[in-house]
């Protein structure tokens, strides 16, 4: 039950109380027998008392409208792993966890565009959940236009969500089948928006949808989901995302469903949509190919962590870690006679509950060295020359830069 629910039971007992202490009173003055008036007093008396004493709800708050819009400070999420009976008694209880979010910071300025990258099971789309809050974190802030959100109790934080959406990978999946596309896109303006009108919820939804290409609004409003192509499903998801008229939206692999042929229509629209309604977007994708389309920046993350963030130019033409040219050398270009070059990485992703010791990317590497790179953790440090562009490799922006292959003379990556 929620604490409304829960404050509206207690002020009608309160109430209740009160009624009846003043009734009994006046019966008890009229027959005069003022010590059992004094009891039914109180009895009034009392509900005042506890009302006066109830804490004053914490008010709304409000966004601080400075030129960072997010900042995400050492943020984690470990996931328990559920182990049957036998499982924990071998175990002794000891509880293994999945770290899913290891230790990741970054900001997004206003009207920016930040991308995130990786291989599946990187721990991009859970950074999305928890920088909405739809994930509590085991350890960090997320703090959006000056509000930290973890400090926000279950009612303030509803309030305060229209200033941030989300567009999820699977538009079909994430519309009800059971509402029309004016419903779904109306729906969160009857949350957020309540004192709106009918008729004013629905000329806003016309709007939306002639904004995202959907014309006629009229021939689209009475259709259900599966009764439009996939590509319209995602820009009717992007429409829903825009009537609380937010100032972040995360967008969690929004073009991978589509057609190519789509995927370019959709990047356009984003970006027509970014600087119609003054938007910030986390932009998260497995592929780096279209991050160059609608990035400003963007972060490499590697089991659970950032191993390279930077503007999207530097980051591209100069990349640092070995896990990012790998990455990069993958992208096809469209060129018969390219040859890759870069070695790519061997074996599959370590298991996220028993990450390697020292750098996570040390066993796949074609450039680690022993000793170094399997001791001690890497920060994220500056590339010389670049103080936006941070790197988290030993040999390249760390303390051990003379064992890189590419200062020695060796194979480099």
């Amino acid at each position: 039950m929620s604490r409304i629910g829960i404050l509206l039971i207690v002020l009608g007992g309160l109430a209740v109380l009160a009624a009846i202490g003043v009734g009994t009173a006046w019966l008890a003055v009229r027959r005069r027998r003022s010590r059992y008036a004094w009891f039914f007093l109180g009895m009034l008396i009392l509900p005042l008392a506890v009302l006066a004493l109830l804490p004053a709800r914490d008010p709304v708050p409000v966004g601080a409208g400075g030129e960072v819009l997010v900042e995400v400070r050492g943020l984690r999420k470990w996931f328990p792993v559920q182990k049957g009976f036998i499982a924990n008694l071998l175990s002794r209880g000891h509880t293994d966890y999945v770290k899913a979010v290891d230790d990741v910071s970054f900001t997004i300025k206003r009207g920016e565009v930040l991308g995130l990258a990786g291989e599946s099971g990187s721990g991009k789309s859970t950074v999305g959940r928890l920088v909405l809050r739809l994930l509590d974190p085991t350890e960090g802030e997320v703090v959006v236009d000056g509000v930290d959100l973890a400090r926000l109790d279950k009612e303030n934080l509803r309030v305060y969500r229209h200033k941030m959406q989300v567009v999820f990978q699977d538009p079909l999946a994430s519309l009800n089948p059971r509402m029309t596309v004016g419903q779904a896109i109306e729906h969160p303006a009857q949350i957020h928006l309540p004192d709106t009108t009918p008729e004013e919820r629905k000329r806003l939804v016309f709007e939306l949808l002639d904004a995202v290409g959907m014309s006629p609004p009229d021939f689209f409003y009475s259709k259900y989901p599966h009764q439009v192509s996939g590509g319209q499903r995602q820009r009717i998801v992007l429409a829903r995302a825009l009537i609380t008229q937010p100032d972040l939206i995360v967008a969690d692999e929004p073009i991978a469903s589509a057609d190519v042929s789509v995927q370019a229509l959709l990047l356009e629209l984003m970006i027509k949509l970014k600087d119609e309604f003054d938007l910030t977007y986390l932009f998260i994708t497995h592929d780096l190919a279209t991050t160059k389309y609608i990035c400003d920046r963007i972060g490499i993350m590697y089991l659970g962590k950032i191993v390279e963030i930077g503007p999207l130019q530097e980051v591209f033409e100069n990349p640092q870690h070995p896990y990012t040219r790998a990455l990069l050398s993958a992208v096809p270009v469209p060129d018969p006679r390219h040859r890759r070059t870069e070695p790519l990485p061997t074996g599959e992703i370590p298991n996220p509950i028993n990450p390697p010791p020292g750098c996570n990317f040390h066993p796949r590497c074609p450039i680690a060295a022993a000793g170094v790179c399997d001791g001690e953790l890497p920060s994220l440090r500056p590339v010389p020359g670049s103080e936006d562009h941070l790197v988290s490799c030993h040999l390249r922006t760390g303390d051990h830069t003379h064992l890189d292959p590419a200062r020695t003379g060796g194979p480099s990556a």
